[in-house]
């Protein structure tokens, strides 16, 4: 039956395809929303017709805050099925062969990215003279000059980054490892930071809270929650009107690279993209050299 094999698929994930824990949070889910749609058949009972069945059903639900399923989460979840089925046919069960599972045609997912203006005003809207300012500038410094995801972000120590050589590897998605690169300002900002650190916790970077009544102080390591506050809160005093978000920057790291002449496959590599097709998005940077070829060759007609 459908549920005697899920948990151990999850285990497999987890533990031979060395997924991450949200990974496998995402995939539970997905795959439960399956068990909850056709019950717990027979995994050899599930064909094109009942999958066919599960993404209409998909397309009209809705959770409990009322809220639709998009249709890129639509594919995820079709995404968990086949790496089900792929478990299942690994272990010579029989059912439905993965491959017929054709993902839904979606839209290009429109891209915010801040220019060079925009990213200076976004740094200097911190304040130097604090270590709380500090480590902010260090943040969105760091994200900017090395498109961090900030789940990469928040999992970085301090041993973690090479600051003599402004570099270092990342694992990323899908447990690749992939080189970044600092900058000398991210650098500055960094030993900045840290110069003003007064504690030994592992940490990149940290929020020290003072405990009310008491001279303790808790450390504790950011979460991606707070790195997105700390980006808004810049974002706002910076007098920036776009929705910004620690995203945008990895979106501006790409859109200033690709600008600036670098090939698609390098920024490829550096962003961590399993498929170049997902760095393609990035391309709205050519259209203004696309204009001025169009001008300089295209307005040469008609003038003989």
């Amino acid at each position: 039956m459908f549920s005697d094999y899920l948990a151990e698929f999850l285990d497999y994930m987890e533990i031979e395809k060395g997924r991450s824990l949200k990974t496998i949070e995402n995939y539970s889910l997905y795959l439960n929303r399956f068990y909850e749609f056709a019950g717990d058949i027979k995994v050899g009972s599930i064909d094109i017709a009942l999958v066919s069945k599960w993404r209409q059903w998909l397309n009209r639900y809705k959770g409990s805050d009322g809220r639709e399923v998009s249709k890129t989460t639509q594919n995820y979840h079709l995404i968990a099925l086949r790496s089900f089925l792929k478990y299942m046919a690994r272990r010579d069960i029989a059912t439905l062969a993965p491959e017929k599972i054709e993902l839904a045609t979606s839209k290009r997912p429109q891209v915010s990215w801040l220019d060079a203006d925009e990213v200076l005003a976004l740094f200097e809207a911190t304040d130097s003279s604090n270590i709380v300012g500090l480590r902010d500038r260090a943040i969105l410094e760091l994200l900017f000059s090395t498109g961090l995801r900030v789940s990469e972000l928040v999992k970085l120590n301090r041993d973690s980054i090479n600051l003599d050589k402004g570099e270092f590897s990342v694992r990323g998605k899908g447990q690749k490892d992939r080189p970044v690169y600092v900058s000398g300002s991210a650098k500055d900002s960094i030993y900045s930071y840290l110069k003003e650190r007064h504690d030994s916790f592992e940490a990149l970077f940290v929020q020290a809270s003072q405990r009310k009544n008491s001279q303790d102080t808790t450390i504790s390591r950011l979460t991606p929650r707070t790195i997105q506050r700390i980006v808004e809160r810049y974002r706002s005093k910076a007098g920036i009107t776009k929705h910004v978000t620690p995203h945008t920057l990895r979106h501006s790291f790409a859109t200033d690279l690709l600008g600036n002449g670098a090939d698609l496959r390098s920024v490829q590599s550096l962003l961590g993209h399993a498929n170049i097709a997902t760095t393609q998005i990035y391309t709205h940077v050519t259209d203004p050299q696309l204009k001025e070829i169009h001008k300089q060759f295209h307005s040469k007609k008609g003038k003989s």
